[in-house]
């Protein structure tokens, strides 16, 4: 594996979205970046992002943020929309907004529509962000639903079948497993992203959806704690590794 190259002092904080390169050196100048408590004030020093002295930075004594490769786990609220764009309460208004100027940027991997909530994840790894939405990519997520009139008895089966066409679409659903969980609650796995899947497979089946949560992405769970609209910082690699186990 080929090493991390090393970057001038100034472009690693102005990629973590720390301001422009200007506003970065003047951090520099007024002593604010550390390493082991000593100030730093040449912008053209050069450091490996992630490496061991990146590990001994701090800016107002505070470590940096993760350099790139990080996936950002976080438990989207109900009426957020997964957007940079839309009106109203935006996914990307949950992080710090130097987050928004880092470079690579920190895109959503997938959406969840605004009315759903639950587990979303964030990635400023291309190659991550390519291989988990991608069609091919077949990674399971759980969701739990809360219907509007009882399940008939037969869900299970015919969303597992395989045979399941969507209104509008011309390719049946892979086939998804459905477990009751009282007369008008349900976990439901699917291996797919089409737009509202599942909003959308119980209405085939005569059902609404009143409330839908996503809580796993392959391995993946919300821990324990995690507030709507908190999120955690995470390895790329180490998310990749644990949805993919």
């Amino acid at each position: 594996m080929s090493a991390t190259p090393k970057l001038r002092l100034d472009r690693l904080l102005a990629g973590l979205g720390y301001g422009s390169r200007a506003q970065v050196a003047a951090l520099l100048r007024a002593g604010r970046v550390t390493q082991d408590g000593a100030p730093l004030a040449d912008p053209a020093r050069k450091i490996e992002a992630g490496g061991p002295a990146y590990a001994r930075l701090a800016l107002d004594g505070e470590p940096l943020d993760p350099p790139p490769g990080l996936a950002i786990l976080l438990d989207k609220p109900q009426g957020v929309t997964c957007s940079r764009k839309e009106a109203g309460p935006l996914v990307y208004d949950l992080l710090p907004e130097r987050y928004l100027r880092r470079e690579p940027a920190v895109s959503s991997v997938g959406r969840l529509d605004k009315e759903t909530s639950g587990l979303l994840l964030l990635t400023d790894d291309g190659a991550l962000l390519h291989r988990l939405t991608s069609p091919k990519s077949h990674v399971e997520k759980r969701y739990r639903a809360r219907l509007a009139r009882p399940l008939r008895g037969d869900e299970g089966e015919v969303f597992a079948s395989g045979t399941l066409m969507l209104q509008g679409e011309e390719k049946p659903l892979l086939p998804a497993r459905l477990e009751a969980l009282g007369p008008q609650e349900a976990l439901l796995w699917i291996a797919e992203g089409r737009y509202h899947q599942v909003r959308r497979m119980f209405a085939a089946l005569g059902n609404h959806v009143e409330a839908l949560r996503r809580e796993a992405i392959g391995a993946l769970e919300s821990p324990e704690g995690l507030a709507p609209g908190a999120f955690l910082v995470l390895r790329a690699d180490a998310v990749e590794a644990l949805i993919r186990a």
